[in-house]
């Protein structure tokens, strides 16, 4: 017997559900619900100001992806979940289902007075577009680069990403000699940035911003922006371009549904990708709120195992099968700096961080190549 999925969103989490049940039903009806038949490869953001990448080269359209797995796509954006996970809300119409995956991502916090002035880099091209034209106007000047958590659920924020813009940004600069003209400032309200790489990682990159005369203003409460200043409860610094990833929480249709939310705002799922209380239901990737370590980390990998396992799951459980698969808990980051990178590893049971490295960087790319080729 050949089920209806439904899978919301088109990105990592999305895109890996839909590849491993058509894998594992070949019969199935998958309908994947996005607002755009496109994937962000949201990674490489990071080389856009520098020139490596263009928006075009990050922007896949998926209609290949879409007819070689036989997939219905509706282009539409989901407004609720209703009837216990069977019915989709959208702006276009209700579809119904017989499983269902949510892997559209979350949002960030845009509480802070006046982040209005500041550039979250991981929302998409736009933004990276803007830091590259921002920073080709600049003839000197302040550069702040900072990150913030939802302080309702800490594994809720992107440190990472953030260090990749600060030190790929310091390294521009300095080859096109432009870097003693700038004054680069890092900022963040927890005392320990980065922590869930491990203790040994945020010891590392601290020092490296030492190495590298980056200013550090770390473990006070940020306040809020203007046009040119951060302020924060350990005082305010001057900035003429402001690069902020404020923590994450769920869309805000995810309160409007039938969905279990976290205390902050996620979806709650068990270490099956269960959303708790429904059957059939399930959540990976920015989305959801799972059980496990501190550090687990908001991040496209994570989302492809957890995406892996939900279809799994959802699969046998659709059979009249108990689903058992619980998705590995690995954080596996590679720190880039425009030509090197550092690669951060943990699980529940090591922990190690390799120095920056042209390796780290080519593998970086090639990773990236290989997984965009399977998208065209």
């Amino acid at each position: 017997m050949s089920h209806a999925y439904t899978i919301l969103g088109a990105g990592f989490a999305a895109i890996t559900a839909a590849r491993k049940l058509r894998a594992l039903e070949p019969s199935s009806s998958i309908t994947m619900i996005a607002p755009k038949a496109e994937f962000i490869y949201l990674p490489s953001l990071i080389w856009v100001p520098c020139g490596k990448r263009t928006g075009d080269d990050l922007r896949i359209p998926l209609d290949r992806f879409i007819k070689r797995h036989n997939i219905n796509f509706i282009e539409s954006a989901a407004t609720g979940v209703v009837n216990g996970g069977r019915t989709v809300n959208t702006n276009t119409g209700d579809v119904d289902n017989d499983g269902l995956i949510i892997g559209c991502g979350g949002r960030f916090i845009k509480k802070l007075p006046g982040i209005e002035h500041t550039i979250t880099p991981c929302e998409g091209i736009q933004a990276a577009e803007a830091i590259r034209d921002r920073l080709a106007a600049l003839q000197g000047g302040t550069i702040a680069c900072g990150f913030s958590g939802n302080p309702k659920e800490p594994a809720a924020m992107r440190g990472g990403p953030m260090f990749e813009f600060l030190f790929g940004i310091d390294q521009q600069l300095r080859k096109e000699k432009r870097r003693d003209a700038f004054k680069l400032v890092f900022f963040c309200p927890a005392p320990r940035p980065g922590a869930r790489l491990g203790e040994a990682a945020v010891d590392r990159l601290l020092a490296r911003m030492k190495e590298l005369n980056i200013d550090i203003h770390i473990g006070h409460k940020i306040k809020g922006f203007s046009t040119n200043t951060v302020t924060t409860e350990g005082g305010e610094f001057n900035a003429d371009l402001i690069l902020f990833m404020p923590g994450m929480t769920g869309n805000t249709w995810f309160g409007k549904s039938d969905l279990p939310l976290s205390p902050g705002g996620m979806i709650r799922a068990n270490k099956l990708c269960q959303i708790d209380g429904m059957a059939n239901t399930y959540v990976a990737g920015d989305a959801g709120s799972f059980p496990g370590p501190g550090w687990m980390p908001k991040q496209a990998h994570m989302a492809d195992l957890q995406a892996k396992a939900a279809a799994i799951n959802l699969v046998d459980e659709c059979k009249g099968k108990t689903p058992s698969e619980e998705f590995r808990t690995e954080l596996v980051c590679l720190i880039d700096s425009m030509d090197k990178g550092a690669l951060v590893y943990r699980t529940q049971k090591r922990q190690f961080m390799l120095p920056p490295l042209r390796i780290g960087h080519w593998a970086k790319r090639a990773f990236e190549r290989q997984y965009l080729k399977k998208l065209r």
